[in-house]
């Protein structure tokens, strides 16, 4: 029985996973989650009531976070590319850049993202301004940090790679990464290189109306 993706191309979170899912040639089957699908929508929905994109179906098991999709990837469907180390040390490094990509670089921009989707009264320039000024401070960090790595954890692609790509993409769209921060701007290239995130770009392109502060002609 083929693994089943409850997501959208476009989200995020989603090309987290499917980064994971394209390095091996992992086959499953898209449950694509668009408004008009009222069926597909109703099995997420008893599946996960959270309904937070994405969900994976393996069998009679659901998985869910992104993070722990991609963890449960290597277990029980592994190939050549093993986004967790088996070196428990390496592996803490791996799992420490997968929680800052998403807390750090994902959470602040989704903040913006999604304050532009509110009506104008509702808005929170302060957390906004808030959300900016992380960004800022996580470029900073993670400039230092890419001094001398090729990937995020070092040598080898990775879970924190996966969480990084699509990160570093929508966040240079909605607070651009400054061009001071040359090695945060190199990783990103590198990641937009990588086939298996160029895919998962390549797929979500027909969406880009999508981005409410204005997708850039670029990418």
């Amino acid at each position: 029985m083929p693994l089943k993706l409850y997501a959208h191309p476009f989200s995020s979170y989603c090309q987290k996973v499917l980064i994971a899912l394209y390095e091996n040639g992992i086959p499953f089957e898209w449950r694509l989650l668009t408004p008009d699908d009222a069926t597909t929508n109703d099995e997420f929905t008893a599946l996960w009531p959270i309904r937070r994109m994405p969900l994976l179906r393996d069998g009679e098991r659901t998985v869910v976070e992104s993070s722990i999709i991609i963890e449960y990837l290597d277990r029980h469907h592994p190939g050549p590319v093993r986004p967790i180390p088996a070196d428990a040390d390496t592996a803490l490094e791996v799992r420490m850049m997968d929680r800052f990509f998403d807390t750090y670089v994902h959470t602040p921009l989704q903040k913006i993202v999604l304050d532009r989707l509110r009506a104008e009264a509702d808005r929170d320039s302060f957390g906004v301004a808030e959300a900016r000024t992380m960004l800022d401070t996580a470029y900073a960090w993670l400039d230092r940090q890419m001094a001398g790595r090729q990937w995020a954890a070092g040598d080898a692609f990775s879970l924190a790679d996966c969480a990084a790509a699509p990160a570093l993409f929508y966040a240079d769209w909605t607070h651009p990464i400054p061009t001071s921060r040359a090695n945060v701007t190199a990783y990103r290239q590198r990641l937009l290189a990588r086939p298996s995130f160029a895919r998962a770009v390549d797929e979500a392109r027909p969406y880009r109306s999508y981005f409410p502060l204005g997708a850039p002609d670029r990418d």
